[in-house]
């Protein structure tokens, strides 16, 4: 609509109908804005619970503890793919249970693996191994930690995790629980919306998520959609079929 409107105004400029001045105090209106509803779904109980247990299982060992302590860190921290796959072994602190994160902007914050993910991190830091380095690192088909790899350049470098390599891993492992289809910011937003059930606080959500703009975290507020679809049940549709 906007821009047919100033389609008419430009024509009513062109035919002299109206001054430069005229033209572009019309033509200054704000763009109406819009809202949408943050991507992906929320994982529910019972398909963590899947997915670890899976994991678990795995003949794979090495496999299997990287997942879970992959899953835990997605999930009890509300890490992006990104942030994951960045973090290196000294960022995680098994006294504390701190976990340092580099976010967007290269934006330092501190999270925790409480709730129970520290045991899965544990589990899988202890056949890591010491040294320094990516936290997660690739396992290949024979179940083998992989330490180094060749880069297009030829030179052998640290091994590290990939984006890609996250969104590989949460879909193998989906497919293989029996679980609807899932991506790795699916455990993000689960996080916000389970954190904001169980303190209720917008602030602190905001902060261990690293939202730059607390609105983006109100987003994942399920609180009110929960008082919505109540509001709705209230309501009674007289339909008489089957």
């Amino acid at each position: 609509m906007l821009s047919a409107m100033r389609g008419v105004l430009k024509a009513c400029f062109r035919l002299g109908y109206m001054s430069a001045d005229d033209l572009q105090r019309a033509s200054d209106v704000p763009p109406a804005r819009g809202s949408r509803l943050p991507p992906g779904r929320a994982v529910d109980r019972g398909e963590l619970y899947a997915l670890f247990r899976l994991c678990y299982e795995d003949s794979k060992e090495a496999r299997g503890a990287r997942d879970a302590a992959l899953f835990a860190l997605l999930y009890a921290c509300g890490l992006r793919r990104s942030e994951a796959v960045s973090l290196n072994l000294e960022d995680y602190d098994p006294e504390t249970l701190e976990v340092r994160v580099r976010g967007k902007g290269n934006k330092e914050r501190m999270v925790y693996a409480e709730g129970g993910a520290d045991r899965a991190v544990n589990l899988w830091v202890g056949l890591r191994g010491g040294g320094s380095g990516a936290l997660f690192l690739p396992v290949n088909k024979g179940g083998r930690i992989v330490r180094e790899r060749i880069d297009p350049g030829g030179e052998v470098v640290p091994a590290r995790l990939s984006d890609q390599a996250v969104y590989d891993v949460v879909r193998r492992r989906h497919r293989e629980a029996g679980v609807k289809k899932l991506s790795p910011h699916d455990f993000r937003k689960t996080f916000v919306g389970d954190l904001l059930d169980a303190v209720g606080d917008l602030s602190v959500a905001q902060q261990l998520a690293g939202h730059a703009d607390p609105g983006t975290t109100a987003r994942y507020d399920r609180r009110g959609e929960r008082a919505k679809r109540e509001a709705a049940g209230h309501l009674h549709v007289p339909y008489f079929g089957d």
